[in-house]
C-alpha cells in the first residue's frame, strides 16, 4: 500500500499564520553533486548545468555551522531542517557531523534528508543514527541489488525507534513485476514505502515519461492553485551558501541572498522576499521568472491559500 511522503494531516493553515516570523522549513544542501545521473532529475544533466549559475559544490562544515547558528536566531524553533536540495547529501563527508551540530542546538523539530542510499554502509548508518537524524527518504534506484537491500535492512534495524526510513521509487519506469518486487523487497525493511510518479515540476527542465493523468503521489491533477505557498514558509540554502527563493530552483536562477555576506534573518525579512510574496498574492506569480515554468503547484500537493489571497495581501502590506 502506497503511503504519502508528505504530511497532509494536522497541518497548520497558512492563512492563519502568514506572515511568519520563523520559516517552518529550511533546506540546506550538503552537496549539489550526485553519484547518479537520473534522466528525470536536472542534476543528472551535466551539460545543461554547465550553462547555469550553479557550479559543483559540497558545503564546507564552517559555512554550514554558521548557517545553523543563524537558524537559531529566529524567534521560534524551525519545524523542519531538510539536509538536501539538489544533490546526494551523503557525498558530503561531514554529513553526520552536520546532523549532530544541528541536533545539539535543540532548535529544530525534525531533521531529515533524502538520499539514493547507494553510499549507505554499516559505518555510515551508525554515524547518522547516532548523530540524531530523524527521517531518511530513500530514492531507490531502478537497478538496486541485494547488497542495497541488505544496507537498507541494516539501516531499518539499527535505526528502529530513532530513525524513520521511507523508501520510494519512480514507478513510471518499472514493469508490473518490478513494482511488485519493490514492494516485496522494501515493505518489510522500511517504516513506509511508495511507488511515486515522475513529474515536470522543475522549471526549464523537461521530464520524459511523465504520466499526464496523475501527480507525483498518484493524485488526480487539479491545476487550481495559483498562489505559491512555499515562498511563505520555507527557505532554500544552496551548497555554495546562496539562498534561492524556492527549493525547486535547481539552476540557481532565483537567488535572493548570499549567506557569505548576509544572514538568514535578513533575507527572510528582506524587501525582496516580501515583494515576491506580494506578487504571488496579487495573482502575478507567472511574472516571476523562476515561477513562469514551474509545475509544482499542479503535480505536487501544495497548500491552497488562493481563497485568502486578498485578505493576506492587505495583511502583508
Amino acid at each position: 500500500m502506497n503511503q504519502l511522503r508528505i504530511t497532509t494531516e494536522n497541518r497548520t493553515r497558512l492563512e492563519t499564520v502568514i506572515p511568519l516570523d520563523t520559516p517552518y522549513v529550511i533546506f540546506i544542501d550538503p552537496s549539489n553533486v550526485c553519484n547518479q545521473k537520473c534522466s528525470y532529475c536536472p542534476t543528472g544533466n551535466l551539460e545543461m548545468l554547465s550553462h547555469t549559475h550553479r557550479k559543483p559544490a559540497v558545503m564546507n562544515l564552517e559555512l554550514y555551522k554558521r548557517i545553523i547558528d543563524q537558524c537559531c536566531v529566529f524567534p521560534s524553533v524551525v519545524k523542519t531542517l531538510r539536509l538536501y536540495k539538489d544533490g546526494e547529501p551523503l557525498l558530503n563527508a561531514n554529513f553526520a557531523k552536520m546532523v549532530r551540530y544541528a541536533r545539539d542546538t535543540g532548535r529544530f523539530g525534525l531533521i531529515d534528508t533524502t538520499s539514493n542510499g547507494l553510499l549507505l554502509n554499516v559505518r555510515m548508518t551508525r554515524d547518522i543514527v547516532i548523530a540524531g537524524l530523524d527521517r531518511i527518504n530513500l530514492s531507490v534506484p531502478k537497478d538496486y541489488n541485494e547488497s542495497y537491500i541488505d544496507n537498507v535492512a541494516f539501516l531499518y534495524k539499527y535505526g528502529d525507534g530513532r530513525l524513520h526510513v521511507f523508501a520510494k521509487i519512480a514507478g513510471d519506469y518499472l514493469t508490473p513485476d518490478e513494482r511488485e518486487k519493490f514492494i516485496n523487497d522494501f515493505a518489510p525493511i522500511t517504516h513506509a514505502h511508495a511507488i511515486e510518479h515522475t513529474a515536470p515540476c522543475w522549471p526549464w527542465f523537461e521530464v520524459v515519461g511523465v504520466n499526464p493523468d496523475v501527480g507525483v503521489y498518484g493524485q488526480k491533477l487539479e491545476d487550481k492553485v495559483n498562489v505559491c505557498p512555499y515562498v511563505f514558509y520555507q527557505m532554500a540554502v544552496n551548497a555554495d551558501g546562496t539562498v534561492s527563493v524556492c527549493f525547486l530552483d535547481w539552476c540557481y536562477g532565483s537567488t535572493i541572498g548570499d549567506l557569505r555576506d548576509t544572514t538568514l534573518m535578513e533575507i527572510w525579512n528582506s524587501r525582496l522576499l516580501k515583494a515576491i510574496q506580494i506578487q504571488n498574492l496579487a495573482g502575478n506569480r507567472k511574472a516571476i521568472p523562476i515561477c513562469s515554468d514551474c509545475q509544482q503547484l499542479k503535480y505536487g500537493m501544495p497548500d491552497n491559500i488562493d481563497p485568502y489571497a486578498k485578505a493576506l495581501l492587505r495583511r502583508m502590506k
